[in-house]
Protein backbone atom coordinates (compact mmCIF):
# COMPACT_ATOMS: atom_id res chain seq x y z
CA UNK A 1 0.00 0.00 0.00
CA UNK A 2 1.27 3.46 -0.89
CA UNK A 3 1.24 6.66 1.06
CA UNK A 4 -2.09 8.14 2.11
CA UNK A 5 -3.44 11.11 0.15
CA UNK A 6 -3.02 14.30 2.17
CA UNK A 7 -5.47 17.20 1.88
CA UNK A 8 -5.30 20.66 3.37
CA UNK A 9 -7.76 21.58 6.11
CA UNK A 10 -11.33 22.12 4.74
CA UNK A 11 -10.29 20.94 1.26
CA UNK A 12 -11.11 17.24 1.35
CA UNK A 13 -13.17 16.00 -1.59
CA UNK A 14 -16.68 14.62 -1.19
CA UNK A 15 -16.91 11.00 -0.17
CA UNK A 16 -14.51 11.28 2.78
CA UNK A 17 -15.42 11.90 6.41
CA UNK A 18 -13.84 11.84 9.87
CA UNK A 19 -15.10 9.50 12.60
CA UNK A 20 -17.19 12.29 14.11
CA UNK A 21 -18.69 13.19 10.75
CA UNK A 22 -19.55 9.53 10.17
CA UNK A 23 -21.13 9.31 13.62
CA UNK A 24 -23.25 12.40 12.88
CA UNK A 25 -24.65 10.44 9.92
CA UNK A 26 -25.22 7.34 12.13
CA UNK A 27 -22.33 5.53 10.44
CA UNK A 28 -19.09 3.92 11.64
CA UNK A 29 -15.86 3.08 9.76
CA UNK A 30 -16.80 -0.61 9.89
CA UNK A 31 -13.30 -2.08 9.82
CA UNK A 32 -12.00 -0.10 6.88
CA UNK A 33 -8.56 1.45 7.12
CA UNK A 34 -7.77 5.14 7.00
CA UNK A 35 -8.30 6.30 3.41
CA UNK A 36 -6.74 9.79 3.59
CA UNK A 37 -5.74 12.48 6.02
CA UNK A 38 -6.26 16.18 6.53
CA UNK A 39 -3.45 18.42 7.71
CA UNK A 40 -3.85 21.80 9.32
CA UNK A 41 -0.55 23.68 9.52
CA UNK A 42 0.54 25.27 12.80
CA UNK A 43 3.25 27.83 13.39
CA UNK A 44 5.67 26.34 15.87
CA UNK A 45 4.64 22.68 15.93
CA UNK A 46 3.80 19.89 13.56
CA UNK A 47 0.50 20.00 11.69
CA UNK A 48 -2.79 18.85 13.20
CA UNK A 49 -3.86 15.64 11.50
CA UNK A 50 -7.38 14.26 11.04
CA UNK A 51 -7.91 10.83 9.53
CA UNK A 52 -10.56 10.36 6.85
CA UNK A 53 -12.63 7.30 5.94
CA UNK A 54 -14.64 6.54 2.82
CA UNK A 55 -18.33 7.23 3.36
CA UNK A 56 -19.35 4.62 0.78
CA UNK A 57 -17.55 1.86 2.75
CA UNK A 58 -18.96 2.92 6.14
CA UNK A 59 -21.50 0.75 7.92
CA UNK A 60 -24.50 1.72 10.06
CA UNK A 61 -23.98 2.16 13.79
CA UNK A 62 -24.96 -0.94 15.75
CA UNK A 63 -28.10 -0.43 17.88
CA UNK A 64 -27.88 -0.53 21.68
CA UNK A 65 -29.04 -3.79 23.21
CA UNK A 66 -30.87 -3.96 26.55
CA UNK A 67 -27.69 -5.35 28.15
CA UNK A 68 -25.65 -2.39 26.87
CA UNK A 69 -28.27 0.07 28.18
CA UNK A 70 -28.14 -1.66 31.59
CA UNK A 71 -24.32 -1.55 31.67
CA UNK A 72 -24.34 2.14 30.75
CA UNK A 73 -26.88 2.93 33.48
CA UNK A 74 -24.79 1.03 36.04
CA UNK A 75 -21.62 2.90 35.01
CA UNK A 76 -23.36 6.28 35.23
CA UNK A 77 -24.75 5.42 38.67
CA UNK A 78 -21.22 4.57 39.82
CA UNK A 79 -19.95 7.94 38.55
CA UNK A 80 -22.66 9.76 40.52
CA UNK A 81 -22.25 7.88 43.82
CA UNK A 82 -19.94 9.51 46.38
CA UNK A 83 -17.42 6.99 47.74
CA UNK A 84 -17.25 8.88 51.04
CA UNK A 85 -20.93 9.23 52.04
CA UNK A 86 -22.35 6.59 49.61
CA UNK A 87 -25.18 8.83 48.35
CA UNK A 88 -26.22 9.77 44.82
CA UNK A 89 -24.82 13.27 44.37
CA UNK A 90 -27.22 14.12 41.53
CA UNK A 91 -24.26 14.92 39.23
CA UNK A 92 -21.10 13.22 38.03
CA UNK A 93 -18.50 13.42 40.80
CA UNK A 94 -15.48 15.46 39.64
CA UNK A 95 -12.35 13.27 39.46
CA UNK A 96 -10.32 16.17 40.85
CA UNK A 97 -12.29 15.99 44.12
CA UNK A 98 -12.89 12.25 44.27
CA UNK A 99 -16.04 12.85 46.36
CA UNK A 100 -19.16 15.00 46.31
CA UNK A 101 -18.81 18.73 46.98
CA UNK A 102 -20.40 18.64 50.49
CA UNK A 103 -17.93 15.91 51.54
CA UNK A 104 -14.97 17.74 49.98
CA UNK A 105 -15.89 21.11 51.53
CA UNK A 106 -17.86 20.47 54.73
CA UNK A 107 -19.60 23.39 56.41
CA UNK A 108 -17.88 24.56 59.59
CA UNK A 109 -19.83 23.54 62.69
CA UNK A 110 -21.85 26.04 64.69
CA UNK A 111 -19.49 25.66 67.70
CA UNK A 112 -16.54 26.90 65.66
CA UNK A 113 -18.49 29.90 64.33
CA UNK A 114 -19.52 31.20 67.78
CA UNK A 115 -15.98 30.97 69.20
Amino acid sequence: MGALPVFRWHLAPDGYATRRQLRARNLRPGGQGVAAQLERPRRRRGPLVAYLYRVEDAKPVRPMTPAKWAALAKANTARRTCPHCRTDAGYVIPPSLGMCVPCAYPEPSEALRSA
